[in-house]
């Protein structure tokens, strides 16, 4: 229920789920769609009805908390407006400013309240959040990319490859599809070592549920080989220490 100070008890309990999924490392996902993460696009998407995440407590939330610029930014961005019409959240737009981690967050509040949040101001900063949305995706995908290239000429322990593929495809806040695309492109490729795929494996879980069982089900469905019928032992064995009444064939 609305009040007229701009924050609803459905807002407050979304920006309270919000900072746990971040204290438990769990990606944020669309409100009522648990298989669709929340992207930088949908908070800049002012004809997408966010439901609770439209709440000023749940985008200050992400704006603060977010481990990554572009997701803050973007939250912030879509705050912009309503800080402008109502006082207790300009208050809480504020307190945004100097509690954000990212020094861009607070950056672009200063140019909105400086200019006291005139519309030009506020469309200049959602084109300058947008370009930093494309540019930081692109980087992260080239770090993939040169990442592969050194794993495959040795230039990068396994371990460590496999680390930071799952950071970078975390902080490039990539689509379900193109997680789910790279992650299958590895397990599924006859140039990588089987030890690399198991550590693939251990790392599913960092991935959504729905993702994660989408990829699963690929690999029991996939072309009978050496190294598709291991990772089928381990993922049955994977399945059953989490599930123990779980029946896979």
């Amino acid at each position: 229920m609305s009040n007229a100070f701009g924050i609803t008890h459905e807002g407050l309990k979304a920006a309270l789920g919000i900072k746990k999924d971040y204290k438990k490392g769990i990606p944020i996902c669309l409100p009522g769609e648990a298989s669709r993460m929340l992207m930088p696009e949908n908070l800049m998407n002012h004809d997408l009805d966010l439901r609770s995440f439209e709440d000023p407590l749940a985008l200050a939330m992400m704006a603060v908390r977010d481990p990554e610029t572009p997701m803050a930014l973007a939250a912030a961005a879509r705050l912009s407006p309503l800080a402008g019409k109502i006082e207790l959240v300009s208050g809480i737009y504020g307190m945004v400013a100097e509690t954000t981690k990212h020094p861009l967050v607070s950056k672009s509040i200063s140019l909105v309240t400086e200019s006291a949040f005139s519309p030009g101001t506020i469309a200049q900063v959602r084109r300058h959040t947008s370009k930093v949305i494309v540019h930081t995706r692109t980087q992260y995908t080239t770090a993939l990319r040169q990442n592969l290239h050194a794993l495959l000429a040795g230039a990068i322990a396994p371990r460590r490859f496999v680390r930071e593929f799952f950071e970078l495809v975390e902080a490039g806040n990539m689509r379900n599809d193109i997680r789910k695309k790279l992650v299958l492109s590895l397990l599924l490729s006859a140039n990588i070592r089987l030890s690399i795929k198991f550590l693939l494996l251990e790392n599913l879980r960092r991935i959504p549920k729905p993702v994660r069982l989408a990829i699963i089900s690929v690999i029991f469905k996939a072309k009978p080989s050496r190294d598709i019928d291991i990772m089928k032992e381990e993922l049955k064995w994977t399945i059953g220490q989490e599930n123990p009444a779980a029946n896979v064939h």
